[in-house]
């Protein structure tokens, strides 16, 4: 190609691009989006109820629906706060006085006038009614004296005719501004043809080719080029519906005034029976516009017609646009917001808000991260609550590494046997690197892409990976969790649940070989899958069953029994239900002995099963307090009080120094801890 052809033109040089999302864009990021609807779960939201809570409020740098719907209600009330509907009116009457002045002037200088035809000119005009449209009824048989001033009369009769035109198609005042008698006729002969058209399609009589017919002939009148007749309609009757909410807003007066008037637009009626026509078929076609509504316009500046009607519009506009981004209707979805008419009402900055939250919603709901199941509900999928889970750990991680003798969470089954398995090298990880399947990596990544390995192949990063290994002790491990109202009530719903969260994803991220099991205790218990337990909404639920807890866990211990068991007791509140031999649910408070002793029962069947147990206080009850205590010294176990930010942190260092992978672990977990038993 010649270099001087290489130049870019002005059409090709690089700018903004406007047509759809940015295709050179990163992906979307989902980890505030998922860390925030994960919040939303644990405290007892439905996935979608989470899912439409981060897209109103949005994200740190991103605006959510609620801000663009505070923009777009300021904007309505702007555009009612602003604008009266006096604007033709006042135009018609300043006219009218300009021609007035114009032909006073002439008749006081006219010294030639006969001085009984300048007695009678005067006495007329002096006597004009106060009514606009009763006056210009009068003076249209008046012999104006001045052609300045029968010039500015005729104004009136143009710009009538003109704002009437503008209610019905945006755009005919400007178009139409000193128009000639030729153009006044193809205005009337193309809405004679309009009428035709749409009654043939009212009865059911028209065709394709008659709408392209009309179109070829008159399509200079419909700047939206629309490309049926259902599109013509539907632009038509907006429109219309617009112009009736108008002079629906209007008081009588105005009302009266402008049909008086609207009589004498162009100097003849047809034209206003044809405009009366067309409505009457718009409203017969299009009856679910909204023909009967109306605003209170009480701002400074004066619409016209034309003008008006189109803020009528904006309203329109502005009133879906409130609706879409409500998303409060059944099957609701970002994808449903009009993105020209929010361009059109708020720029081009809250499209880029729109379309972002738009990408994001679609990224959460088809990248696996949220799934609709058969009973329509959304929810959370494995992959989410991985993901979740490995953000929680991170947050434990982070705590741990600033205590005394941690270690990184990350080190599954340190100073362990080889597994077998490998996975992709993270920073920090100090396992030793697989050579094979590391080099199979570079080989393939550079075969992909084209690349030649002829001259040796280079490693990358990514291509490492890592030889994973085993804890030479394996672990059954039952996290009992405490479900009773007053977790919810006191605050410590949500850290229980990031409790839960994060120890399964460390146990089946890191330590595979082990084996959880989540148990929930309110008035009874119950064994819960991680995505149960963490949707669990908080219920008035009276009771702490620890002793059925402690059952399960016993059976969860010796379906293992080459396992070292592992009990961790998560709690706010003494025993005060336990279970009958019948299988019903024995309630009382004060806890009952017997209560008590059942749970004391299992807790030594713990102890003969080997388990190695640690309670986690939450709060300040000295009853609970001396309860635990004596509980924890009579299976040689632990105590720990941590805060309920904590809490996470002093379980997942308390399950690593119990099965001996991070000695020194659970040496400190802060303020709010306290050691208690034989362990420490």
């Amino acid at each position: 190609m010649p270099r001087a052809n290489r130049r870019l033109t002005r059409a090709a040089r690089y700018g903004r691009y406007v047509d759809g999302p940015d295709p050179l864009a990163p992906p979307v990021d989902l980890t505030e989006a998922l860390d925030a609807i994960g919040e939303e779960v644990m405290a007892g939201y439905s996935p979608e109820q989470a899912l439409r809570e981060f897209l109103r409020r949005g994200g740190r740098d991103q605006n959510g629906l609620d801000d663009l719907a505070r923009r777009v209600a300021e904007r309505r009330r702007d555009l009612t706060r602003e604008h009266n509907l006096d604007g033709t009116l006042q135009e018609i009457k300043d006219l009218l006085d300009k021609a007035v002045l114009a032909e006073r002037k002439q008749l006081a200088r006219d010294a030639l006038m006969d001085e009984g035809d300048r007695a009678l000119a005067q006495m007329q005009l002096d006597n004009l009614p106060s009514s606009a449209a009763a006056a210009v009824s009068e003076l249209n048989g008046y012999d104006w004296k001045s052609s300045e001033a029968r010039a500015d009369f005729d104004k009136i009769k143009d710009l009538l005719g003109r704002e009437m035109l503008d209610q019905r198609f945006a755009g005919m005042k400007n178009a139409l501004e000193n128009a000639s008698d030729a153009d006044r006729e193809a205005i009337t002969a193309m809405l004679g043809d309009l009428n035709e058209l749409l009654e043939a399609h009212a009865r059911g009589e028209d065709t394709p080719e008659q709408f392209e017919d009309f179109m070829a002939k008159h399509g200079e009148f419909f700047p939206e080029h629309p490309e049926t007749i259902d599109e013509l309609l539907d632009a038509l009757a907006a429109r219309a519906a617009a112009a009736q909410r108008m002079r629906n807003s209007m008081s009588q007066e105005q009302r009266d005034e402008l049909d008086a008037l609207a009589q004498q637009a162009f100097g003849s009626p047809e034209l206003m029976q044809g405009l009366g026509r067309l409505d009457e078929t718009l409203r017969s076609l299009r009856p679910g516009e909204d023909w009967g509504g109306s605003e209170r316009m009480d701002g400074e500046q004066g619409l016209g017609l034309g003008d008006g009607t189109g803020v009528f519009q904006d309203l329109a506009d502005l009133d879906e646009l409130s609706e879409q981004l409500a998303q409060s209707y059944n099957g609701s979805r970002l994808d449903d917001l009009d993105l020209d008419a929010l361009s059109r009402q708020l720029g081009a900055d809250a499209v880029v808000d729109a379309r972002t939250l738009q990408e994001l919603e679609k990224a959460l709901r088809d990248t696996g991260t949220m799934k609709r199941g058969s009973d329509g509900q959304l929810r959370m999928t494995p992959k989410a609550m991985r993901q979740l889970g490995k953000a929680l750990l991170r947050d434990v991680a982070q705590r741990l590494s600033g205590r005394q003798g941690a270690r990184d969470v990350r080190q599954a089954g340190a100073a362990g046997e080889r597994s077998g398995s490998t996975r992709e090298w993270a920073f920090g990880d100090t396992e030793p690197w697989d050579v094979t399947r590391t080099i199979t990596n570079a080989v393939t990544r550079v075969a992909g892409s084209g690349g030649s390995t002829a001259s040796g192949v280079r490693i990358e990063i990514g291509d490492v990976e890592v030889q994973e290994t085993e804890a030479r002790t394996q672990a059954a491990v039952a996290l009992l969790v405490d479900t009773s109202f007053s977790m919810a009530m006191d605050g410590r719903w949500v850290p229980m649940k990031r409790t839960a969260l994060a120890l399964h994803t460390l146990i089946t991220s890191r330590f595979r070989g082990d084996d959880l099991q989540l148990i929930a205790f309110g008035r009874s218990a119950q064994v819960m899958p991680i995505e149960e337990l963490t949707g669990l909404e908080a219920e008035w639920d009276k009771g702490t069953n620890l002793h059925h807890a402690l059952l399960l866990a016993n059976r969860h211990f010796r379906k293992h029994p080459n396992a070292q068991p592992v009990l961790l007791i998560v709690t706010d509140g003494e025993p005060t239900s336990h279970l009958e031999a019948n299988g019903e649910v024995f309630f009382s408070y004060p806890p009952h002995p017997l209560t008590i002793a059942y749970a004391v029962r299992e807790l030594d069947n713990s102890l003969r099963l080997g388990a190695r147990t640690t309670f986690f206080r939450l709060g300040d009850d000295p009853g609970l307090a001396r309860f635990i205590d004596s509980m924890a010294r009579r299976v040689d176990g632990s105590v720990v009080a941590p805060e309920a930010d904590d809490l996470g942190a002093a379980v997942v260092g308390s399950y690593l120094g119990s099965r001996g992978s991070t000695p020194g672990a659970s040496d400190d977990f802060g303020g709010g801890a306290r050691r208690q038993g034989g362990l420490w």
